[in-house]
């Protein structure tokens, strides 16, 4: 290892150390210094710059609490690799979901691809943006960001059966509003 790289491992370890004890300017030295590598191992991963952003911006506000975990056993590098690839191994998982998630609500409301790039998905998100405002919500909440109906609830201010009513009366409006778009 060169002079200059053990120099800077040594100043991440410390940085690290100081920022696990609570240093706000050590956490930021840390994150400008390593901005670049986690965005450039996280599009490498994914191959997508938009995917490798989000990536970079959720492995920054995990760094904030992991850093606390951070022991020094090896170069910072190392275990900031290690918190990447976890991030993009889960947002793909999450990116699986989702499709499937949507893939099969499209399905159950017989909501089909129309067209180059106009797929099941889009379909789908532009009949909910049809729906009343607070059936709208519910399944955006639910359905798009995978909040529980609990969660939905305490957001939207509302009970959870009232969640759960919204989602049903959406389904069911949404199954009128495609089989009217199929007539």
């Amino acid at each position: 290892m060169a002079l200059a790289q053990m120099e800077q491992s040594l100043a991440d370890r410390e940085l690290a150390r100081a920022a696990g004890r609570g240093d706000r300017a050590a956490f930021a030295a840390l994150v400008e210094r390593h901005y670049d590598f986690i965005y450039r191992v996280s599009w490498r991963l994914t191959g997508s710059r938009t995917e490798a952003e989000d990536i970079a911006q959720d492995v920054c506000a995990r760094l904030g609490v992991a850093i606390r975990t951070y022991r020094a056993d090896s170069a910072f590098t190392t275990w900031l690799y290690a918190i990447i690839t976890n991030a993009v191994r889960d947002a793909g998982r999450k990116r699986v979901r989702e499709g499937e998630k949507i893939s099969a609500w499209a399905r159950d409301l017989s909501i089909t691809d129309t067209g180059p790039g106009d797929g099941p998905a889009e379909a789908l998100w532009a009949a909910v943006r049809g729906l009343p405002a607070k059936q709208q919500e519910a399944v955006t909440l639910v359905y798009g960001e995978g909040l529980s109906h609990a969660r939905a609830a305490e957001i939207m201010a509302v009970s959870e059966t009232t969640v759960s009513w919204h989602i049903h009366e959406a389904k069911k409006r949404l199954k009128q509003i495609v089989s009217v778009g199929d007539a």
